[in-house]
């Protein structure tokens, strides 16, 4: 396993839903159902390094993209695993072969814990700030999931915004 240290400062990017813009930095929404590297429960923020692989992971399959706000982060971030270029057997262990499985179908349609929710327990039991990885949506893209509970006093997840234009709840539209 690789792992490396993300920025001082480094910018990634994510599209954010309007009526979730006032908490730019929650992982909440990842709680809410899971995602591809958090089970149901566990907080995550996923990010893109580029503009436009946030785009197209943020549309997933939809035909049309739904209305998005961007946003910028400065990530900062002491130890993240590096999975950003592919499973490499003389690297990983076997079981991050199976990091691109198709999670929701293996959770909601088999009723059965997804390879890539069991390794993202690995990663956040042992302490890790999250996990680079591959755009499956987006080639050549690379992702970062973080893991909000395990942030320490050095590490730092700040969105970009300022003039202030993000709103600040629900209510307060700049």
């Amino acid at each position: 396993m690789k792992v490396v240290r993300v920025g001082p400062d480094a910018v990634f990017h994510r599209y954010l839903t309007p009526k979730w813009a006032f908490l730019p930095t929650s992982g909440a929404g990842a709680a809410a159902d899971g995602g591809r590297f958090n089970r149901p429960g566990v907080e995550a923020l996923y990010l893109a390094r580029a503009a436009q692989t946030a785009l197209d992971e943020y549309r997933q399959d939809a035909s049309i993209t739904p209305p998005a706000m961007l946003a910028a982060y400065k990530i900062t971030l002491s130890q993240v695993v590096d999975l950003s270029q592919g499973f490499d057997p003389d690297v990983w262990d076997a079981a991050w072969a199976q990091w691109d499985c198709p999670w929701r179908e293996v959770a909601r349609i088999h009723k059965k814990i997804p390879p890539s929710w069991k390794l993202a327990d690995q990663v956040i039991t042992a302490g890790m700030q999250g996990i680079l990885f591959p755009s499956l949506r987006h080639a050549g893209g690379t992702n970062l999931v973080i893991f909000p509970a395990n942030l320490f006093g050095g590490d730092g997840v700040e969105v970009h915004d300022p003039d202030q234009r993000l709103p600040r709840d629900q209510s307060s539209w700049p």
